[in-house]
């Protein structure tokens, strides 16, 4: 399934990234609820941690997440599968040229490029060389990296994400001005919110953000960050609900007189003398 944009209704990317804590039949469950909110796409992350360098992460548990969770191609390919015959897309996030691999091997048509890796231009390079369309979040870079990006701005495979590389996201941190920013640079300009709730959805929605993503779970008591300030099906419901009737008002009737206001027109303009 293709990735069609439309500058009237913004293309929504529930974000399961991982989750799912390596629990097939529980990413199967999310997608499946991510389908009934309305989304049309649900994203992944490819990694394989092997390739995770020493850290932090050594130290506080999250490498025993990372290896619990992560998706090689076989796993990844039962979820693209399962989202295909449910007709909602699939794709996932890359953080390396093998994880890229990994990706095309089982689909070309779209890969997402998380802020961490944004001023990595040779995968970005790569990325739009081998995919029909290409997401690239902002967030997490300098100056001097984010005008590195512009040799891409009249590429139409690109979207960028207006991001802010904060988990959870307050709201005087949003900053939606780099938002606008974005939108006089690059022909495609969406947002990727790590906000509690719904509003900052809302306000890209109403600002034309040709895609909005934004974490998705069906249970914030599950381990790790993330799950706790995603999404859930009510939430990106709320959010659908209101694209279509923010759609809807942007349905030009033209200049003249509506249809839907002959009865006025005819019989109550003149009515009062004086």
């Amino acid at each position: 399934m293709k990735l069609k944009l439309n500058k009237d209704k913004s293309y929504i990317v529930a974000e399961i990234g991982w989750n799912f804590l390596g629990n097939l039949t529980l990413a199967k469950k999310m997608i499946l609820s991510a389908k009934r909110s309305g989304a049309d796409a649900v994203k992944f992350q490819i990694w394989n941690p092997k390739n995770l360098k020493k850290g932090p992460w050594d130290k506080d548990g999250r490498r025993q997440l990372y290896e619990k969770s992560y998706l090689d191609r076989k796993k990844y390919k039962i979820l693209y599968d399962f989202s295909k015959k449910n007709k909602i897309n699939c794709f996932a996030s890359v953080w390396s040229i093998d994880d890229l691999k990994t990706l095309s091997s089982v689909s070309k048509e779209i890969v997402k490029i998380p802020s961490p890796e944004a001023y990595n231009l040779n995968l970005i390079k790569e990325a739009l060389k081998n995919f029909k369309k290409v997401i690239l979040s902002v967030g997490c870079l300098n100056r001097n990296e984010l005008k590195k990006l512009f040799q891409y701005k009249k590429n139409n495979k690109l979207i960028v994400l207006h991001c802010v590389s904060a988990y959870p996201l307050k709201p005087e941190d949003c900053n939606f001005k780099k938002f606008h920013y974005l939108k006089k640079i690059f022909n495609n300009v969406g947002y990727s919110g790590h906000m509690y709730g719904i509003e900052d959805a809302i306000y890209a929605l109403a600002n034309k953000a040709v895609v909005i993503e934004k974490h998705f779970t069906i249970n914030r008591n599950l381990q790790g960050r993330d799950n706790k300030f995603s999404l859930n099906e009510k939430d990106l419901s709320a959010i659908n609900v209101l694209r279509e009737k923010f759609y809807n008002f942007n349905i030009n009737k033209g200049l003249g007189v509506q249809q839907k206001e002959k009865d006025i027109f005819k019989n109550y303009r003149g009515r009062w003398q004086g």
